[in-house]
């Protein structure tokens, strides 16, 4: 119960940045361009943050690294409203994506212990969890749009109670460390033995899992940071209305993910990738030939139904990989991964200078086909 409700204290952190990026784009008076180059900070955190996520999880075991770092994590989502430019904008999200794959790597780990020990897969469940906490922060960043309240007041006010929630959630941990321990000495040795990434150690297996989540992660991240600006900026949309885009799409993954766990027993772990990348792309498409913004909210709704499954997926085969800790598999599929973080903010933003928004919005649909087609063998469990 208590990793179940930490995906979700995580979900409600990102979502309430999330649903609150269009204000502080319009308090800081930034541009499209701007604004991409400066979301790229929590990508920088997040991959300089993975090799010492892997460490700590392996060392000190997932249930206290998870609790730390959630706790942190509330803390560095009330410190980015006082930024007063990019450059401490960017300083700011640098901590909290840092903090924030601490965590998620913490989550994800005890997450395959558990599926592990179950024996069958899970893992959707977890993930349904951070979706349902995207559903919280948006609605509530919503209301706070609706109300005025600025994100400092918001932030300051959430940052406080997740964090209580925190506090209470430490009770109900699963020690998972004895999970830990069968995998802290692979055939093939550590990762991260050198401190560094040694790239002529991955595995082929774990390098397209990598891919996988690359294209993913790009698609989900572009949803998240670009929705409430879209449907603002081009399809003029009230501040509310926008704000609840990110809620519409953490919504349809929230309902696939619950049943993501039996979706994937019956098409198969693989087969169930390539189905949601294919709904993906049409969810994309639809999103950008929708002349309104109520119109578009069908398909943000589809493309989060498409993407549901396919990240918890990723981290469960990554966790499973033979030869390699289990924490450092997830770290890695999340280092790598998190590279889209870092390259899509400017990707979209870039685009969008040159072109419109709506262009780089329309990048992501050659990534869901590429994440429906690459050829990844995974378990038949």
């Amino acid at each position: 119960m208590g990793a179940l409700l930490l995906f979700l204290v995580h979900g409600l952190i990102v979502s309430t940045w999330v649903s609150r990026i269009a204000a502080i784009k319009r308090l800081l008076q930034l541009s499209d361009g701007v604004l991409g180059l400066v979301l790229a900070g929590a990508a920088f955190g997040s991959i300089f943050a993975i090799p010492i996520a892997g460490r700590l999880v392996s060392r000190s075991g997932a249930r206290l690294v998870s609790i730390y770092s959630a706790a942190l994590f509330c803390a560095a989502m009330a410190l980015i409203p006082f930024a007063s430019g990019p450059a401490t904008l960017f300083c700011a999200l640098f901590l909290f994506g840092a903090i924030g794959s601490i965590n998620g790597v913490a989550m994800n780990s005890q997450a395959v212990a558990i599926e592990s020990l179950l024996a069958r897969p899970v893992m959707s469940g977890f993930h349904a969890m951070f979706s349902l906490g995207g559903i919280g922060g948006a609605v509530v960043g919503s209301l706070a749009a609706y109300a005025g309240t600025t994100p400092g007041v918001h932030f300051r006010i959430a940052a406080v109670l997740l964090a209580t929630a925190v506090a209470a959630i430490t009770l109900l941990q699963l020690e998972t460390s004895s999970r830990d321990a069968a995998n802290a000495k692979p055939a093939n040795g550590s990762l991260y033995a050198n401190k560094r990434l040694p790239w002529r150690q991955i595995p082929a297996q774990l390098l397209m899992l990598c891919l996988l989540g690359f294209c993913i992660f790009l698609s989900e991240g572009a949803i998240a940071d670009w929705t409430t600006v879209y449907l603002s900026q081009n399809l003029n949309a009230p501040p509310a209305t926008a704000a609840i885009g990110y809620g519409v799409f953490s919504a349809a993954m929230t309902v696939f993910r619950l049943l993501g766990d039996r979706v994937t027993v019956l098409l198969g772990r693989r087969r169930a990738v390539r189905t949601g990348g294919l709904t993906a792309a049409m969810g994309i498409t639809w999103l950008i030939a929708a002349p309104g913004a109520l119109l578009a909210l069908p398909g943000i709704a589809l493309a989060g139904a498409g993407y549901s499954v396919i990240i918890p997926l990723v981290f469960a085969e990554a966790g499973n990989l033979p030869g390699i800790q289990q924490a450092e598999g997830i770290a890695t599929v999340s280092g790598l991964g998190y590279l889209a973080f870092l390259i899509g903010p400017p990707m979209i933003g870039a685009v969008s200078h040159a072109l419109s928004l709506r262009a780089g919005i329309a990048l992501l649909i050659p990534l869901a086909l590429t994440a429906a087609m690459l050829p990844i063998k995974m378990r038949t469990d």
